[in-house]
């Protein structure tokens, strides 16, 4: 939904960009000069003088991304950031224009403020998504056919695929993004009803019973455990915690070593002791299905 300034705000705007529009632009040695008095010599006066020329160049910005339904006063400011940013980095000494330079930090510093503020849903988070979500109204006007009333058509779609050298399914994820609403899971499922849309998510989590009995279960095998253990000799018991028991298994042939045994000797021990610890362990269980 497009954001609505009041009076107030609207006077203001419209003051500063009819400022902006009718200030006078700097000739190329003239800028290039402010923007060393600046450098040099931290002048002001050459900053705000090289700062009120390229106004327009921040309005003009901001006319291209209020579709998005953000205030323009919003997008002016931030532009204006952008513009100082421009005017801290600028080099003179390159002889490129400051117009040029200045525009990218102003449009970089408008689309930095559109991400932030528009729904993640819409904008999503690759490389791909967001060049799609900034350009994806400017193709669809540009390209002949490219849509319908009902949106972008099959081959309106890989012309865009095209141009912006992404994978279909990007253009069709972006479409569904842009063009479909947000809506909260706290608005009701109709007007004469209180029932929330979230009212209808099914949690996946276990429920506190469940994790109560799973917490439970996992002390009773623990335990089981234990007792199974000491079922086993003290070589047999080294063998198995060496080697399940903990998250960095030792191997046969250094659990050999540090016996004294061959790895084939490790390899039997261990293979015995398995057998009385599973031998152990349904004796426990058993033993507790019969309470």
């Amino acid at each position: 939904m497009a954001h609505t300034d009041d009076f107030e705000t609207q006077r203001s705007n419209l003051a500063y960009i009819k400022t902006a529009m009718t200030t006078d632009l700097l000739g190329k040695e003239e800028e290039l000069e402010l923007a060393r008095k600046w450098r040099d010599d931290k002048d002001e006066n050459a900053l705000h003088t090289l700062i009120n020329a390229y106004g327009r160049l921040v309005v003009a910005g901001a006319s291209k991304f209020k579709h998005y339904g953000l205030p323009i006063g919003d997008l002016i400011q931030e532009g204006n950031v952008g513009l100082m940013q421009a005017a801290a980095r600028f080099d003179p000494d390159r002889e490129i224009r400051f117009s040029t330079y200045a525009s990218w930090w102003i449009r970089s510093a408008m689309q930095d403020y559109v991400l932030r503020n528009w729904s993640i849903v819409r904008t999503g988070t690759t490389a791909a998504h967001k060049s799609l979500f900034f350009n994806m109204r400017r193709l669809r006007s540009k390209i002949d056919g490219a849509s319908t009333d009902y949106g972008l058509t099959e081959s309106g779609r890989h012309k865009i695929a095209e141009e912006m050298n992404v994978r279909m399914a990007d253009v069709e994820e972006m479409e569904k993004r842009m063009f479909g609403g947000d809506q909260s899971l706290n608005a009701t499922i109709k007007h004469d009803t209180e029932e929330e849309w979230q009212t209808f998510l099914s949690d996946e989590r276990p429920d506190p019973e469940d994790v109560v009995m799973g917490m439970k279960d996992a002390e009773t095998r623990s335990e089981w455990l234990n007792t199974a253990l000491k079922a086993l000799t003290d070589r047999e018991q080294t063998i198995i915690k060496e080697r399940h028991l903990q998250y960095d298994t030792v191997t046969l042939e250094a659990l050999g070593n540090e016996l004294g045994i061959s790895k084939e000797r490790v390899r039997q021990l261990e293979q015995r002791a398995m057998e009385k610890l599973k031998g152990a362990i349904k004796k426990q269980v058993s033993t507790t299905a019969l309470f």
